[in-house]
């Protein structure tokens, strides 16, 4: 394969794109990518010399010749990803494009601390490997709880995971599974996998996770956007007027995350009198239309809005997105969208598109599993071009 910086990053963007599935063809690359055609051309070629890529069949055709379907090389390839939550972990088998196979929740407990709760999710993994067939098995992708530095592979200071600040989380899980693993925020895992399902006119989309707590992943051009530190989206400790001087678990007061998030909706409807100890609860409760749970998640949802608005404004995505728990309830999601179109200008939602996240439950573990793909195809590239 010819060198050159060129040809070598053309080459990853088309292996990442082939491995998400958002392309099919090489004319899907061309538009996406703004190449020209011979060159994409080109560079296909070379992916399908290296065993990278093939192409096989053809898709169907308005006008004009068939073409043909790019896939990876190895179809059967896969990653195994979990989505990690504080009290359990959705855990499963990935293949190229996102498809999801045995896919399952297993114990687990962030406050096990690290090597206890990895130990248990390795074991598990290598059950899943073994029943999907170990010898495709490529690569492992995490979505965490909490911020991600992505260049160490470890978690910064989390609120509420203790034992896991700056644990080498990456490197300790490829010692022991000798495979590449990827680890990042649940937010940006969400992000990422959401834009793959979501019209492609969508070039710019922010997706807010609201759940235990508030998180928000930003995708510009089919590619994470992570800021200067990688923290970019971490809404959830800005600061509310209506939060008062309530303490937050980051050690400030006043936080998003004290009046909006699903921890603090089982405090606020714990203090007026309804028994309640977790989300879910909180979330039943105004499944069936209890007033004081309803009550307490429209506000939250408008709270949310406000500092989206700001946001949204400033950054005019094509799609805000909203996962997590709380994204299930009509409520929640109505006062959101009813803030953003308060508070934005005209011109920012004349075409904004605001919905729940077509995933679900499922975003977080597939776009970690998407992402450990991609890592593994690419250091297959290099691997075979160095």
């Amino acid at each position: 394969m010819p060198h050159g910086p060129r040809i070598s990053t053309l080459a990853t963007k088309i292996l990442r794109l082939v491995s998400s599935g958002v392309v099919t063809t090489r004319t899907e690359l061309a538009d996406e990518l703004a190449a020209p055609p011979s060159t994409i051309s080109s560079a296909v070629g070379q992916l399908v010399e290296l065993g990278l890529v093939v192409e096989h069949g053809q898709q169907s055709s308005t006008g004009g010749r068939p073409r043909k379907v790019l896939r990876l090389g190895r179809k059967d390839d896969f990653a195994i990803a979990a989505d990690i939550g504080a009290h359990h972990a959705r855990i499963g088998v990935v293949l190229p494009g996102g498809r999801l196979e045995h896919v399952e929740n297993v114990k687990f407990s962030i406050d096990e601390g690290p090597e206890t709760g990895l130990d248990r999710l390795s074991t598990a993994f290598a059950r899943l490997a073994e029943a999907q067939g170990a010898e495709n098995w490529r690569a492992v992708g995490l979505s965490m709880p909490g911020p991600v530095d992505t260049g160490s592979g470890t978690v910064e200071l989390p609120s509420r995971m203790p034992g896991w600040n700056r644990f080498p989380i990456v490197s300790w899980l490829q010692d022991k599974l000798a495979r590449p693993v990827v680890v990042d925020n649940d937010a940006n895992c969400m992000a990422f996998a959401e834009q793959l399902v979501q019209p492609n006119t969508h070039r710019r989309t922010v997706l807010v996770k609201a759940g235990s707590a508030i998180g928000a992943g930003i995708v510009i051009d089919g590619e994470l956007y992570r800021g200067a530190n990688g923290v970019a989206g971490d809404i959830t400790h800005v600061r509310v007027d209506a939060a008062g001087d309530t303490p937050c678990s980051c050690g400030n007061t006043g936080c998003l995350e004290t009046i909006a998030s699903g921890l603090a909706l089982v405090r606020i409807v714990s203090e007026q009198g309804v028994p309640v100890t977790s989300v879910q609860d909180v979330v039943q409760l105004a499944i069936e239309a209890n007033p004081i749970a309803t009550r307490a998640v429209r506000r939250a949802g408008a709270y949310l809005g406000e500092v989206l608005a700001a946001n949204v404004n400033f950054f005019n995505p094509d799609g805000v997105y909203l996962g997590g728990y709380l994204a299930t309830l009509e409520a929640f999601v109505a006062a959101v969208r009813s803030q953003l179109y308060d508070d934005c200008h005209p011109l920012v939602t004349r075409h904004l598109s605001i919905s729940r996240a077509k995933l679900g439950e499922n975003g977080g573990i597939t776009g970690a599993g998407v992402s450990a793909l991609q890592a593994a195809v690419v250091d297959s590239l290099e691997a075979l071009s160095s």
